[in-house]
């Protein structure tokens, strides 16, 4: 049967994919070391080349300060094409590795980056090798490895939108949550609020001022009841700063804040919850600046036939495949806002993302492996 030849396929395969994931970790790809990201992606093709063969279609966008992206596209032997999204920047600084290595133990493996997203890249790759060593029959599959989605993707949105066009389906390899495929994100905003007010004197002209930091503080309590648990939306005031001096009424204030939103419409009303801040004292003025980063990610129609195909075929290998809404947000978020067939969450199992416990369970790497082998060739 093609299903156990997949599962044992995927099991023997464990050890290569393991040695992968120690290389790509060491790599160190850190979201601001734009020289880090270039080498880093130069190896990666290399890697993918030794893994694949040379691919039948490349292009590589260069980007002046944000990580480059790279898609190689592999011809199959069915008509359509599957979209494999897989990012391959981190949040860990350079030199991260020096004091936390890669390390295996206990049936976990650990390192800057392993759980996201660096096996969801190493098991991409490894499952267009499983369908070509079994023979199975498979859409062409083009990999865009992009190095900006831990800072929004700015550079590889667009990319990222174009190359899901027409897809049979569109798979990202960032971690699970328990195992669980997500298939729904909220969309997230990122906002500056800035106060101008009038300095003065705090002890020789205190009613001369108004002060930008005393009407900040009406904002931030306006800002923050604008969220909605009723409607997934929430709201975090994450940074403030403002003030020359103690006894300076303050000239200036500003505030950092992050918006998750579940549903598209809480976009508009946010937008016009920015729009009437102001303070009570007439003299101070308020500003807003900012964009929404990403908008929400749920299941349309194509992405509910696609965790179908999915659920199918987990339980052909033997187990309940689940899923579940998260508040992160991702390069799949892009995708399904355009109505296209997306699943996220098809890279590891483990936990930590973005912690110095970051982890991934060894024991579901053949499992999660075998899952895209089977959904991809079922797209066929």
């Amino acid at each position: 049967m093609a299903v156990s030849r997949t599962a044992d396929w995927s099991q023997q395969a464990l050890p290569g994919m393991l040695d992968d994931l120690r290389m790509i970790v060491e790599l160190e790809t850190h979201s601001y070391d734009k020289a880090k990201l270039d080498t880093g992606l130069d190896t990666i093709r290399s890697w993918a080349a030794e893994r694949l063969g040379a691919p039948d279609a490349e292009v590589r966008h260069r980007a002046e300060t944000h990580g480059d992206v790279l898609e190689l596209t592999y011809r199959g032997t069915a008509a359509g094409e599957v979209l494999l999204l897989c990012h391959y920047d981190t949040v860990w600084p350079t030199g991260t590795t020096a004091v936390w290595p890669f390390t295996e133990a206990d049936g976990k493996v650990s390192g800057p980056g392993a759980f996201d997203m660096k096996l969801g890249l190493v098991q991409s790759v490894w499952a267009l090798r499983g369908l070509r060593e079994l023979g199975l029959p498979h859409p062409s599959v083009k990999f865009l490895f992009n190095g900006d989605e831990e800072i929004g993707s700015p550079f590889s949105r667009p990319l990222i939108e174009a190359a899901s066009e027409g897809t049979l389906a569109n798979l990202v390899f960032e971690a699970a949550v328990d195992g669980k495929l997500k298939t729904a994100r909220k969309g997230v905003g990122l906002f500056d609020v800035t106060v101008t007010g009038v300095e003065a004197h705090a002890g020789l002209d205190p009613y001369k001022g108004a002060s930008a930091v005393h009407a900040l503080a009406e904002v931030v309590t306006q800002v923050a009841a604008a969220g909605s648990r009723e409607h997934g939306t929430t709201v975090n005031v994450g940074t403030i700063s403002g003030g020359t001096g103690r006894n300076v009424t303050a000239g200036q204030a500003t505030c950092g804040i992050d918006v998750r939103v579940a549903e598209p419409s809480e976009m508009d009303r946010i937008d016009a919850v920015f729009a009437g801040l102001k303070a009570s004292d007439p003299r101070v003025t308020v500003s807003v600046t900012g964009e929404w980063n990403r908008p929400p990610m749920t299941t349309n129609p194509p992405s509910a036939a696609l965790l179908d195909r999915a659920r199918a075929v987990a339980k052909e290998l033997g187990w309940t495949l689940e899923d579940a809404a998260v508040g992160g947000a991702s390069d799949g978020n892009f995708v399904s806002a355009l109505g296209r067939p997306v699943l996220d969450g098809m890279g590891a199992v483990g936990g930590g993302a973005h912690a110095r416990h970051e982890h991934v369970v060894v024991a579901d790497i053949p499992h999660r492996t075998a899952l895209t082998i089977g959904l991809i060739t079922d797209l066929a």
